[in-house]
């Protein structure tokens, strides 16, 4: 592509060159012809631009796919180690949480018998 523009750049210097006295149409073929190498260098650069920001967004998916690898086997060792913390929590706390819900009902039950002798 970069040979094609600089052909076309020196087939429009010589043109322009040759010529002491261009007639409009060449001016504007030339102004054309200008205009589409502007053009064309314009698209090359943001297709440049599209692939490296492709290429970037690659490469952190590939970073980010090689630190979830490190970090797995990291949580799954954590997870192990929580496991039997959290099995050991749960079982202290039952007998409080059971006592709890048998003293809220036993109030719900007394509320309940009280809000009964008030209707009658």
């Amino acid at each position: 592509m970069k040979f094609s523009l600089a052909a076309l750049v020196v087939v429009l210097a010589l043109a322009h060159g040759s010529q002491a006295a261009q007639s409009p149409e060449v001016e504007k073929l030339a102004q054309y012809f200008q205009d589409l190498s502007a053009q064309l260098t314009s698209t090359t650069q943001e297709l440049v631009q599209k692939m490296q920001s492709e290429t970037f967004v690659e490469d952190g998916k590939a970073q980010l796919q090689q630190i979830q690898a490190q970090l797995a086997p990291l949580a799954d060792n954590m997870q192990a180690q929580l496991k039997p913390l959290a099995e050991n929590m749960q079982a202290q706390l039952k007998p409080l949480v059971d006592n709890f819900q048998a003293q809220m009902e036993d109030l719900f039950r007394k509320l309940m018998d009280q809000t009964k002798s008030l209707g009658q």
